[in-house]
């Protein structure tokens, strides 16, 4: 280890050198690498809904699909209209009332459903299909086109319409949260570190691994734009620590020897133990993300799990080569922290620890009960989580207004199905509660006209040689109740006349995010709970010490996810199922920091209370420092962004944060009060504590 760190400081210069040098292809890598805007993409490909959405492309030629609304525009100019939008690249088919007739045919003259499908007052209805996917950047560009041909009077609804507002809105959006991320970090690192410079550094340092890790989601292909948006304030946060403990260690070390490269070695040394065994706990609530099956927590838990050990690695080579050779302006920019002694905070905490220990049973049911109201109190509606006044906002407002759609299903039938079975089944889902319409040949050529009569546009786009298409209009909002019970209604019926028929479209593909998403949150808790329980009990080679700290840090968790019950709040589906584990491996670092120098302190023969004292008092500064960057490079995000995903997981860790060091401070330490017996029974190297009379043992 010695070797290594000597080696890192004789080479400080081609270090940073190669760092350097690395950002050019980091930097290339991170544009190269495709975002993508559509959760839905992120479902197990096994399920019905995946499948027939790949059928679709294949057989029909069709990806995307979006309802277009025209308001106030005479016949003649919307077919105008309609002709342009065909003409618009990787747009396949625009079904409107010239598919079927000329415009000098009055509209009147359709079957009666026909007509109320497409037209409400003065406005009508467009629909359009891509011969691309829903999120591709092609189709993203056919929706820009559309918006731009159309102009004002038309409004463009459908997920390909909300993945492009997104992602305009997170490219706009994404520069800002770095730099408040980076300024928000900087201000609370001045005030709690005793350098005006060390900030700079730390963030140079951090910045480049930062870059490193993004650039290397190239190899991935793509990623999602919430493990885009969220991993560079993320790894900012959560490797900070790693930066402040080297820093402390360096400055230890330089109070031994004057040889500034000697000091270093032995800082780098000892903060590579340090740190990796920090990181380990974090880089496990990040990979235990990956046990989701769909799939948005795997894109997510590697690319942080990876940002960690980035981190690690910056900090014991880069950073250390930074501060050597700017050891001369750091020194000279010293100033007094603004955490002083606090020896006699601790002794006030330690002697009145019952209070604690009560507080702790009193606010585990409360935080408790909210916290399992709030699982069940998501949205998994993505629309949700755009402002108001976003295009594809005021698009869905207009169709579900001027035509009582709320959500459009798609069903794929086997063409072998016979056509009055088919009319039959047609029938029955129409039926259905909250079925507005179904679109099909059979709803356009009544019972005894032939499909021979129909244009080969109408034909192609509803019929293939192994399906025929049918369009469900519906009056129920996406991820409601409501439309789930209907869409499990459709199926049964469309299972009754064709089993290897399929239901597909949005409102399908999130009732099945919600019933795949419900089992990972039980899923991902459990294995970031075993996994890092089973991480302290070997570092700290104890049986009782992990219960104590996952305790202290899942009340922290409670409380956090249960105040937006009490707060009316609803929050996206993926957000407690990050922010769960996040926080569970982000923050028990603190307590085991605590612990660690709690341990060292009885087994040198200190008594229970003079270790906890101890322990609080050293590890004080390190916990605030370390939670209030977490809180610092999250909470601007928090505030500032506009998309409410984001802001919502950001705000979330960032109060996850503070909770988390009023629980370490205060709990924690009335725990190792309470159960100080237990832990010297159950712990490796403590045994003989129990054993022995210590007569300043209270």
């Amino acid at each position: 280890m010695m070797a290594f760190s000597k080696a890192i400081v004789k080479f400080r210069i081609p270090i940073l050198i190669i760092a350097l040098v690395l950002m050019i292809p980091a930097v290339l890598g991170m544009v190269g690498t495709r975002i993508n805007y559509d959760m839905l993409d992120y479902l197990p490909d096994d399920m019905d809904t995946v499948q027939g959405q790949n059928i679709l492309l294949e057989d029909f030629g069709k990806g995307a699909f979006s309802f277009v609304v025209v308001e106030n525009m005479p016949a003649d100019e919307t077919a105008e209209l309609a002709d342009k939008i065909r003409g618009i690249d990787h747009v396949e088919t625009v079904l409107w009332y010239d598919s079927l007739a000329d415009v000098s045919v009055p509209m009147e003259l359709l079957p009666q459903k026909l007509y109320d499908a497409f037209n409400a007052g003065d406005a009508t209805l467009m629909a359009v299909f891509f011969d691309s996917a829903t999120s591709a950047d092609v189709t993203m560009d056919a929706i820009r086109e559309i918006r731009a041909v159309a102009g004002r009077q038309c409004f463009v609804a459908g997920m390909s319409a909300l993945v492009t507002d997104l992602k305009d809105l997170c490219e706009k959006e994404e520069p800002v949260y770095v730099g408040l991320a980076v300024l928000c970090a900087c201000v609370a690192m001045v005030a709690f570190l005793d350098s005006w410079l060390v900030p700079f550094v730390f963030l140079a340092s951090i910045g480049m691994m930062i870059l490193l890790n993004l650039g290397t989601n190239f190899f991935f292909g793509e990623i999602s734009y919430i493990t885009k948006a969220l991993s560079a304030v993320l790894q900012l946060a959560v490797t900070m620590d790693y930066s402040i403990f080297l820093w402390h260690s360096y400055n230890e070390q330089k109070q031994l020897t004057q040889d500034n490269n000697a000091a270093m070695a032995h800082a780098i040394q000892k903060t590579l133990s340090s740190v990796i065994g920090s990181s380990v706990t974090t880089v496990a609530g990040f990979a235990a993300l990956c046990f989701m099956t769909f799939t948005l927590g795997r894109d997510l838990g590697i690319v942080m799990a990876k940002g960690v050990l980035f981190g690690v690695v910056g900090c014991v080579t880069v950073l250390p080569a930074m501060i050597l050779v700017f050891d001369k302006w750091l020194q000279k920019t010293k100033h007094r922290p603004l955490i002083g002694e606090v020896s006699g905070f601790s002794s006030k905490v330690v002697k009145v620890f019952p209070v604690f220990l009560v507080l702790f049973v009193v606010l585990a049911i409360p935080s408790y009960y909210g916290y399992s109201k709030t699982n069940k109190e998501v949205y998994y509606d993505m629309g949700s989580c755009l402002p108001e006044d976003m295009d594809y906002v005021i698009a869905n407002e207009k169709l579900s207004e001027e035509f009582d759609v709320a959500s459009t299903h798609m069903i794929l039938v086997n063409a072998n199905v016979p056509q009055d079975s088919v009319r039959e089944m047609i029938e029955k889902i129409e039926d259905v509660d909250g079925v507005k319409y179904v679109l099909g040949l059979e709803s356009v050529l009544g019972k005894r006209v032939p499909k021979e009569f129909l244009p080969d546009s109408v034909l192609s786009a509803l019929q293939s040689e192994n399906w025929e298409l049918l369009l469900v209009n519906s009056e129920y909002d996406v991820a409601s109740d409501a439309v789930n019970a209907q869409i499990a209604e459709i199926n049964r019926i469309l299972k009754t006349y064709d089993e290897t028929g399929m239901l597909i479209g949005e409102a399908p593909c999130m009732k099945d995010m919600i019933e795949t998403t419900d089992r990972d949150f039980r899923v991902v808790n459990a294995v970031s709970i075993v996994a890092i329980f089973i991480i302290i009990a070997l570092v700290q080679k104890s049986i009782s010490i992990p219960f104590i700290l996952i305790a202290v840090i899942e009340l922290a968790i409670f409380m956090n996810l249960g105040i937006p019950h009490y707060l009316g709040q609803s929050l996206p589906f993926i957000a407690p199922i990050c922010i769960s584990t996040i926080q569970l491996g982000a923050t028990v670092d603190y307590a085991i920091l605590m612990t660690t120098r709690y341990k060292s302190e009885r087994i040198e023969g200190r008594s229970k209370k003079q270790a906890v004292i101890t322990s609080l008092t050293t590890s004080f500064p390190s916990v605030v420092v370390s939670g209030m960057g977490l809180f610092a490079a999250t909470f601007g995000v928090a505030v500032y962004s506009d998309i409410d995903i984001i802001s919502s997981m950001c705000m979330l860790m960032a109060r996850g944060a503070v909770i988390s060091i009023l629980c370490v401070l205060f709990i924690l330490p009335a725990l190792f009060m309470l159960c100080d017996g237990l832990i010297c029974a159950t712990t490796c190297g403590m045994k003989h504590i129990g054993k022995r009379k210590i007569s300043t043992e209270e």
